[in-house]
């Protein structure tokens, strides 16, 4: 069987003042079938979390550009684009008076195999048809409470903390970053990464019923009406890139 990628991005300012998120889908100039796509939600105030974003998105483009399998794995790419981001965004924050952060995420394509990597609470979800098959875990301060037993997932979803992050791009600490692979995709598979201004409003499984039934194209403005209609007028920005395998 043949396989292609559909796939689509999609940003919404939300009802917020500025668009901070910054997403973006590549395609290596020189290595057919490599794929990265690449999400930041900026923090910062002004126009801080909006450089910090685009920082990263930068420097995954500049890094992709330059990456070749022969010579690096995938994990240690995407390891080097959040590194490499945090220490720009870093510098940005010296050099500005903008107080820049960002959360990431990065998925790789390589053949019809998946990397990602992220640090903060942008998420990535995965799919197979209808099923969803999980999404990385937040670094917040609730998602911790979570884990530890002390509050339920429900109370966790309006606790007046939930925006508490462990871990970012442009902070102190050097940024916790997490790992994912995926072998062996098939048709059927999807990914969504998207920042908290979409995943804040959905449950996984109906997540998975959405993308699945439709192309990738009407899946992400579906997502985001959806979001914005249960946002009343409260919404944050929204970004996302969906990605989904098919028959060719």
């Amino acid at each position: 069987m043949s396989l292609r990628i559909d796939a689509c991005l999609a940003r919404h300012q939300g009802d917020r003042l500025e668009q901070q998120d910054r997403v973006d889908l590549l395609v290596h100039p020189d290595q057919p079938g490599l794929v990265l796509a690449v999400l930041g939600d900026g923090m910062g105030g002004h126009s801080g979390g909006a450089l910090a974003a685009d920082q990263l998105v930068v420097r995954a483009r500049q890094n992709f550009e330059a990456y070749h399998p022969s010579g690096e794995s995938p994990r240690a790419f995407l390891e080097g684009v959040i590194q490499d981001a945090h220490v720009v965004v870093t510098l940005a924050g010296y050099t500005s008076e903008q107080n820049p952060h960002t959360t990431a995420v990065l998925l790789l394509l390589q053949g019809f195999s998946a990397w990602w990597a992220h640090c903060g609470d942008s998420r990535l979800y995965r799919f197979r048809g209808t099923e969803p098959l999980g999404h990385t875990q937040d670094h917040s301060m609730v998602e911790g409470l979570v884990r530890e037993g002390r509050i339920t997932r429900e109370e966790a979803e309006c606790h007046p903390q939930r925006h508490i992050l462990l871990s970012c791009l442009g902070g102190k600490m050097l940024p916790l970053v997490e790992h994912g692979h995926a072998a062996a995709l098939v048709a059927g598979d999807a990914f969504l990464i998207c920042s908290d201004g979409l995943w804040a409003y959905f449950s996984d499984s109906e997540l998975a019923a959405l993308i699945d039934s439709v192309p990738a194209r009407e899946g992400a403005e579906a997502l985001v009406n959806l979001a914005r209609q249960r946002g009343r007028g409260g919404g944050d920005n929204i970004s996302l890139a969906l990605i989904k395998v098919v028959e060719a």
